[in-house]
């Protein structure tokens, strides 16, 4: 009889392992979403004025891995948008991370030599030092330059966007925003960046078109009628097992989106404001894909915390209390046969669309190892 697989979750992580299921092994999959549309949190369609909006907040594929990019490859071109995150520091617009250039754009020249000086003697080029290290300086110039990164960087917008302040998030959380020792604007280094060219809802489709695959929109995972030999499961863990031993914390993010009769609102997709307003950042989505329009459409960011019935999980809160709380979870299912989390909510990390990829494509082989050496 042939095997069915059933999927949970039609983002990144549940439509990789689908293709690779259907393709590789030949075996039905049957994917499920609650929601009402393909993609999860990449979903974006084209509104009214030929602008692709992303529903869930601005997504910038980049990736060093040779594998992803050569399965995501298959399925859509790229375009060669390279991501460049301006911030609003002291009334100045500037680019972040926290660079050579950054230094120059917010001190006077005199004092942005001397600063150079010091931190070209300090550190390597091109190094990426966190935060909380950058803060651990001897000399009087360098703890000046770290206060002041810390305040007008670092420490309000952490505030606005985790709901506490840098030094009580996990290191892997504020190590994403270095302080960046190059003259490098580039938000991320990697070898391969950009949008694809006709959106991520269309690839997303793309990976989806199989014969072998079946998608199901609207349905939730309990409400599900059918009977299945495998189960991947990219929905949260803690809401799988009932919250038997308590909830794991996520922060979530709501978008107000806004139309303005102008072409152009801002200098680039992403404006922080680390110190003003309550919003973390404001999105402008047409740069994206160079649309053209006599209009524009910004969504302004806010965080908050995830609470169940009002809104969506979008980012685990990585803490000690969490992490004992996963182990917990995770104990659990090591014990069930033929059950599979993965992606952010099963593994409870935040991934980038390329290691909820790669995750998808390494448990893909595992699986696929393990039926072979049964055959």
């Amino acid at each position: 009889m042939e095997k069915v697989n059933l999927i949970v979750g039609c983002g990144l992580s549940g439509v990789t392992m689908a293709r690779k299921i259907a393709e590789e092994i030949n075996e039905k999959v049957i994917i499920i979403d609650s929601k009402d549309h393909i993609g999860g949190n990449i979903y974006d369609w084209r509104d009214k004025n030929g602008i692709m909006i992303h529903k869930y907040g601005p997504h910038i594929f980049h990736t060093n891995l040779e594998n992803v990019w050569s399965f995501i490859s298959r399925f859509t071109s790229f375009n060669t948008y390279m991501h460049k995150v301006l911030a609003v520091i002291d009334g100045i617009e500037t680019t972040i991370p926290f660079n050579l250039r950054t230094l120059h754009d917010v001190f006077p020249e005199t004092l942005a030599n001397r600063l150079e000086q010091k931190l070209l003697s300090k550190f390597e080029y091109n190094k990426k030092v966190p935060i909380l290290e950058f803060q651990k300086q001897d000399d009087e110039d360098l703890k000046f330059l770290a206060k002041y990164i810390y305040e007008k960087v670092f420490l309000h917008y952490t505030t606005k966007q985790w709901g506490v302040k840098p030094d009580e998030v996990d290191g892997s959380v504020t190590a994403r925003v270095p302080v960046y020792i190059s003259c490098d604007r580039g938000y991320f280094q990697d070898k391969y960046q950009g949008i694809p060219i006709q959106g991520y809802t269309e690839m997303v489709k793309n990976i989806l078109n199989h014969p072998n695959i079946e998608v199901r929109l609207n349905t939730k995972f309990e409400d599900f009628k059918g009977n299945y030999d495998r189960l991947f499961y990219t929905g949260s863990i803690d809401e799988f097992f009932d919250y038997k031993y308590g909830e794991l914390s996520y922060r979530s993010v709501h978008f107000k989106f806004e139309e303005f009769n102008m072409p152009y609102y801002q200098h680039g997709v992403s404006v922080n404001y680390p110190c003003n307003y309550d919003f973390t950042r404001v999105h402008e989505y047409k740069y994206f894909l160079n649309d053209q329009s006599d209009k524009t459409v910004i969504a302004k960011e806010y965080s908050e915390f995830f609470v169940r019935g009002k809104n969506e999980r979008y980012y685990p809160i990585p803490n000690e209390v969490n992490a004992a709380l996963y182990a917990k979870y995770l104990e659990d299912a090591k014990k069930l046969n033929n059950v599979y989390f993965l992606g952010r909510l099963g593994d409870y990390k935040y991934y980038d669309m390329d290691k909820a990829i790669n995750r998808a494509l390494e448990l893909f082989e595992k699986i696929k190892g393990e039926e072979n050496a049964c055959k």
